[in-house]
């Protein structure tokens, strides 16, 4: 319960500072709906001329699409714009605020900051399960839905580790921002199914950066073909991953110097 009041106010105080600048509020909104849309455009292109691709059909592929929009914005809305700040608490020293506090760290950095209207493409994904359903003819079962679940806390969970370790690289090289615009420029391709992809590139989207983790198997459960071998090795990742982040975290706050130190 402690930790949910903390929670709850940093998202009052984020929505708070989100309200001063109302025109920005919803212009950032309008924005993340443009570039969900302008992604879907590569989708239309390449199944304007085949029923299928890798063994997917376009309503298929618009729930690998879909998951997609829903973890950028998660991203966009959760992740980025708290681990974000502590990159600057690391650069400048000040991050000595955050330990002080009767909290846990990781907590207190990944729950700092929240941007509402970047969270839209959270529910913009939905539209898009909507429109690949309506494709292909039926809707999901109560089972896959509820196997989606696990998946979509399996990926979150991936996502916020990758994120994390991403963060903790700061107290060894300070600037991360190329890591974090590589790591941005990699998960586009999740936007496609892993089928896609061939040899190596399928290696390292499978297993080194998890990818298909991340919504090839979500959306595989939303369909009901996922097996369950797959779905054990995605719960199983996903617990591997953070236990990995959080060892990293720990061992990064251990090394960290105040701006008093």
């Amino acid at each position: 319960m402690r930790y949910a009041r903390f929670f709850w106010n940093q998202v009052r105080a984020s929505l708070l500072l989100a309200m001063q600048y109302r025109l920005d509020f919803v212009l950032d909104g309008v924005v993340e709906v443009f570039w969900i849309v302008a992604a879907i455009v590569p989708l239309l292109v390449v199944y304007g001329g085949r029923p299928t691709v890798a063994g997917w059909s376009f309503g298929e592929a618009l729930m690998v699409m879909g998951w997609f929009t829903f973890l950028e914005g998660v991203v966009e809305g959760v992740i980025n714009p708290s681990l974000a700040t502590v990159v600057e608490h690391i650069r400048k020293g000040t991050l000595d605020f955050v330990l002080l506090k009767p909290a846990d760290a990781q907590f207190l950095v990944s729950t700092s900051r929240f941007q509402p209207w970047r969270s839209i493409n959270v529910v913009t994904a939905f539209f898009i399960f909507a429109w690949g359903f309506r494709l292909i003819g039926r809707g999901p079962t109560a089972g896959a839905m509820l196997l989606a679940s696990v998946t979509m806390l399996a990926a979150v969970t991936v996502l916020y580790s990758l994120w994390i370790l991403t963060v903790s690289a700061a107290f060894y090289v300070v600037r991360v921002d190329n890591l974090s615009h590589l790591f941005s420029t990699v998960f586009d391709a999740a936007r496609w199914p892993i089928g896609v992809f061939r040899g190596l590139v399928r290696i390292v989207f499978t297993f080194v950066i998890p990818l298909a983790l991340m919504t090839t198997y979500p959306a595989q459960a939303l369909l009901g073909t996922l097996e369950p071998r797959t779905l054990a090795g995605a719960i199983g990742g996903a617990v591997a991953a953070f236990v990995l982040s959080r060892t990293v975290w720990n061992a990064s706050i251990a090394r960290y110097v105040s701006a008093g130190g």
